[in-house]
């Protein structure tokens, strides 16, 4: 952050500490990530900086959402979160392109994602070398730190499960949710298997 805005760490870290008083900012003490020592400490956005960054007409989508839950169930809840993503869908595949490569599909959804607010980005795991010397399974991880449907899918999960089949859908393999914000996570973090590249962005096309 200090490099983006041209600010000294020190700097950063006042900027910090006043969010955190205003309760905009969380801290999250992280341990095991860097070997033995105190644990680092990752700030998140908090459930008032969620809202801060737009949740318009929220409450009123939410009270239109249970409604329809109460006469169609939870089908029809679900046919809703299928639109909303399939609204968007053709605009991800579009951002993503023609890569065949896994990674590179994966890093082009996650700045797709943040163009769009999500807070959006992607680390890799699982590069440590075994006992033989062979690397263990690779994985990427998309993590998303801000959710403008965060409140809606702590009640209606479906929203979450839809985003998860878009995102296996545009990737061409089986992910797995590990976190998301609606369940407390710090996070939404979505785990991308890439050792099971498939070389093909969309599993249901022939």
């Amino acid at each position: 952050m200090g490099e983006l805005l041209g600010l000294t760490a020190a700097a950063v870290r006042r900027h910090l500490d006043v969010l955190s008083e205003e309760g905009a900012v969380e801290v999250k003490l992280v341990s095991g990530n860097r070997g033995a020592g105190r644990p680092s400490r990752r700030y998140v956005v908090s459930r008032a900086g969620q809202s801060r960054l737009g949740n318009d007409y929220l409450e009123v989508a939410a009270q239109a959402l249970h409604r329809l839950n109460q006469v169609g169930g939870a089908d029809a809840v679900r046919s809703v979160a299928r639109d909303r993503f399939a609204a968007v869908e053709d605009r991800y595949r579009e951002a993503i392109g023609t890569a065949s490569n896994l990674k590179d599909r994966t890093a082009a959804l996650a700045r797709v994602l943040d163009e769009e607010g999500f807070a959006a980005s992607v680390r890799t795991v699982g590069l440590a070398a075994n006992a033989g010397g062979r690397t263990t399974l690779k994985a990427a991880q998309i993590c998303q730190g801000h959710c403008p449907l965060q409140d809606l899918a702590a009640d209606f999960p479906q929203f979450c499960e839809e985003e998860t089949e878009l995102f296996a859908r545009l990737l061409g393999v089986d992910v797995r949710r590990l976190s998301t914000l609606p369940t407390g996570g710090h996070v939404c973090t979505t785990h991308v298997p890439l050792g099971r590249d498939t070389g093909q962005t969309d599993p249901t096309e022939p």
